[in-house]
């Protein structure tokens, strides 16, 4: 009898991993919470590394769809000071993939669920618990009152995963505040604030804030706001109290909170601690921000589809003893994850210091002077 495989959460690692046992007559089923796949929005570009994500997405399959989707000139990114002043100005080879060129989640993530059979991705299904059964295996729960079983269960489900309860209860601590706002259509609206940013993306940077732009495929802008943790979210759902914020700051760079539109989305930023592992559990394992929720700096989609791609590889290798592929996924996974989630604290922890300009710009330096 072949084992039943349930993902739970149908993020970027969630669909990937489902993917690349696909490819190789492993099916899975994947539950994801959300209704279907244009419920909400899925956030910003990312830009996609060689040796993790571009390489899962190699596993997978996917290469060509991928460097169809993506934007090698997404990868231009400036640095200014609050005056406005560029410190650090990188531009990518045109029409390069050598580098970490950028794609919109959204792509990424439709580029994923149109390589999976239909009925891979079961929707508005939200994992609330998970019961081993006395056989082996789990009963899954789900909001509204669905149930289904299943033989093992990867908990792809974010920061808030419901399966990692199974294996830690490691806790979640804020380590800052982020505002989110769009600017649609941004040539014909505001061309001179599509001119600011370029085609990838713009990082304002002052004592202990951080402003910041990207542009995405289809012309919009998102611009973002960094500030320290601070649970009172509702101070930061004012365009007034914000500009408030950035008072003296260059009125070119303000123009991008001034032309969001709709009101400011605050939200904290979590992470799990460094160097969290959990003692191996049959049946089950975790990927993703479900296993190591980092800060946002680049690194946590990376290495999701790493994840996926790594587990999958295990699994592929050895399905007859899947306990023993997700033992052996979770010792390379921990010793991967462990000095990357070590240097994004680090850097996150920069990017919000009195020093931060200065140090920013040492650390992009040499890979910008490349």
């Amino acid at each position: 009898m072949m084992m039943r495989i349930a993902i739970a959460g149908g993020g970027l690692g969630g669909l990937t991993l489902a993917r690349i046992l696909h490819r190789h007559g492993i099916d899975t089923v994947v539950y994801e919470r959300e209704a279907d796949r244009s419920t909400r929005a899925q956030g910003g570009m990312l830009d996609l590394h060689p040796e993790s994500g571009q390489q899962a997405l190699a596993d997978a399959g996917l290469t060509g769809r991928f460097r169809s989707e993506a934007r090698p000139e997404g990868e231009e990114h400036r640095i200014l000071d609050p005056a406005g002043h560029v410190l650090v100005h990188h531009r990518p080879q045109p029409g390069s993939f050598s580098g970490r060129p950028e794609i919109d989640r959204a792509a990424l993530r439709d580029l994923l669920l149109d390589s999976l059979p239909r009925d891979t991705v079961v929707w508005q299904r939200r994992l609330v618990a998970a019961t081993p059964r006395p056989g082996g295996g789990f009963g899954l729960a789900f909001d509204g009152g669905h149930r289904a079983d299943c033989d093992v269960l990867i908990g792809a489900d974010g920061a808030r995963s419901a399966a990692r309860a199974l294996l830690t209860d490691s806790p979640l601590s804020p380590v800052a505040t982020h505002v989110e706002l769009r600017i649609t259509d941004a040539d014909r609206r505001h061309p001179e604030l599509a001119e600011l940013v370029g085609p990838g993306n713009l990082w304002c940077i002052g004592v202990r804030r951080t402003l910041s732009a990207q542009r995405l495929g289809d012309g919009e802008i998102r611009v973002g706001i960094s500030l320290p943790a601070d649970d009172r979210l509702d101070t930061y759902r004012s365009t007034s109290a914000l500009l408030d914020l950035f008072d003296g700051w260059d009125p070119r760079l303000t123009a991008l909170i001034e032309a969001g539109d709709g009101p400011p989305i605050p939200r904290l930023i979590e992470v799990m601690p460094t160097g969290t592992r959990w003692d191996h559990r049959p049946g089950i394992t975790l990927i993703g921000d479900a296993a190591h929720l980092m800060p946002p700096v680049g690194e946590g989609a990376n290495q999701a589809l790493l994840d996926a791609a790594e587990l999958a590889a295990a699994l592929v290798a050895d399905p007859a003893d899947p306990d023993a592929a997700i033992r052996a996924y979770e010792e390379a996974m921990f010793a991967r994850i462990h000095p990357i989630a070590e240097m994004s604290a680090r850097v996150h922890a920069m990017m919000l210091s009195p020093t931060a300009a200065q140090d920013i710009v040492r650390f992009f330096t040499p890979r910008s002077a490349a």
